[in-house]
């Protein structure tokens, strides 16, 4: 591992010393943005085994100088940068070299489904898998010669607020479904569904987290990455972790209680809504300790000021009631099924 170097810091590098002179007087800008592990710091030398290696994303203002960009790369790189091919692929994606052109317009379009260039709704927001969004705010601008990645990278960088506080009670409703089963599985004699909706609940917690401290979730093989990465969130990690490693409903119940005041004092210290105590109580009559979270959706929705947001179906974000790769990775499905489900 010692000498590995960061697909980000490899790509910087690449972009500087040989494409930006490659380039010349073509009117361009340059990022290490979208698809890979390297664009979120997340990459690790058992990445670079396939779809690895130095690469920069360049926008030019036409398509057709985007080919030309492609043509002159795969004509004048060398055949090695910083000790790593700079042809690579792995089996699904055929070796190619690491410089690939677009137009701003098309190439955000594609992977976002819309322009956000553009006038950015509701539907454009919502349909955004947090995945793509983050994949588009992170990374790293090189150069932005076409003035393109810094306004599209802006409009994106969070939620304007009313939907910040949509999508945050609707996930703590997806919290107020499940908070009660890990108990009453247990209860029943079934261990198994008590550890599996444990794991659920854990997964949520950790994914309302990230929302409150305005990140957005990357998908599962780095959630519990991203996660520990944020300042502040050790002894909650800890708690979730024990209630994930709990043998018996009531030890996993004891990490989740401590977890779910954990962030119900992160809610008050965000001052969305008014304070709302963060103590667990009985669900109802029944003996299991829950935080009662369908309390902070009501609160979240309550302080929406537009009224076509606040009367949508509790669903959220495509994220957050779908949970199938084929339809995150395919924009116009994602659109379609926002469409259907909140009648945007």
């Amino acid at each position: 591992m010692s000498g590995f170097v960061p697909g980000l810091e490899l790509s910087r590098a690449f972009y500087k010393e040989v494409v930006r002179p490659l380039l010349a007087d073509v009117p361009h800008s340059a990022a290490l943005i979208g698809p890979g592990s390297d664009v979120l710091a997340f990459d690790t030398e058992r990445s670079t085994d396939h779809d690895w290696g130095p690469r920069v994303l360049v926008f030019t203002p036409t398509a057709r100088q985007a080919e030309q960009v492609e043509e002159l790369a795969a004509a004048r790189l060398p055949k090695e940068f910083g000790g790593y091919p700079t042809v690579f692929g792995s089996d699904v994606n055929p070796p190619r070299h690491g410089v690939f052109a677009a137009q701003a317009e098309e190439w955000l379009t594609a992977r976002l489904g819309f322009n956000p260039l553009g006038e950015v709704t509701t539907l454009d927001w919502l349909a955004a898998p947090w995945q793509r969004l983050a994949e588009v705010t992170g990374g790293e601008v090189f150069h932005d010669g076409l003035n393109v990645l810094g306004p599209a990278r802006a409009a994106l960088n969070w939620y304007p607020d009313d939907l910040w506080r949509y999508v945050l009670a609707c996930q703590w409703q997806r919290l107020a479904q499940e908070e009660a089963f890990p108990g009453r599985c247990g209860e029943a004699g079934d261990d198994l569904g008590s550890a599996v909706v444990t794991m659920r609940l854990v997964r949520d917690v950790m994914r309302l987290t990230l929302l409150m401290r305005r990140r957005y979730p990357p998908y599962s093989k780095w959630l519990g990455t991203a996660f520990t990465r944020l300042p502040g969130t050790a002894d909650l990690g800890d708690a979730l972790a024990r209630a994930v490693a709990g043998t018996g409903w009531r030890r996993r119940e004891e990490q989740l209680s401590l977890a779910y005041e954990r962030i119900a004092a992160l809610h008050n210290r965000l001052a969305l809504t008014d304070p709302l105590s963060t103590k667990v109580r009985p669900y109802f009559e029944r003996p299991f300790q829950v935080i009662d979270a369908g309390r902070f959706a009501r609160a979240l929705t309550a302080t929406i000021t537009d009224p076509r947001l606040r009367d949508l179906p509790p669903l959220g974000s495509i994220d957050q009631f779908a949970d199938s790769t084929d339809l995150l990775c395919d924009p116009a499905r994602c659109r379609a099924a926002v469409r259907a489900a909140l009648g945007l």
